[in-house]
């Protein structure tokens, strides 16, 4: 159950990374959860072995955004939510970022602290 929760909130950064923020604005869960929303496929193992050209370019765009702390944390804490809501596995959450070619600043997992992420 948390490992859903984690691919939706990956589907949500996602999708809210495709569809972009303004400059200055805060992401919040909702930006969160739509750019992730490309990757749900394949988080939740319902897709190819691979994410696809749109889920990565959710992550990129979504990793872009987040430009503070409190963005990080912010996005932490929704895809954590999220994580709780699908049946996301743990393996392909992890390895997502890599995958997609991006850095994201902290593990994947649904026992992450995001208070502590920087």
């Amino acid at each position: 159950m948390k490992g859903v929760n984690v691919a939706m909130l990956v589907v949500v950064a996602l999708a809210a990374a495709l569809i972009g923020l303004p400059p200055g604005e805060a992401v919040s869960c909702s930006d969160v959860q739509g750019s992730l929303s490309p990757c749900l496929a394949y988080l939740t193992g319902n897709g190819g072995a691979e994410p696809t050209g749109s889920c990565c370019g959710g992550m990129r765009s979504l990793v872009g955004n987040l430009e503070s702390r409190q963005d990080r944390q912010t996005a932490c804490s929704c895809i954590k939510s999220a994580a709780s809501s699908y049946n996301v596995r743990s393996d392909a959450a992890s390895s997502l970022p890599g995958k997609c070619g991006v850095s994201i600043g902290m593990s994947v997992s649904p026992d992450i602290d995001c208070n502590q992420v920087s």
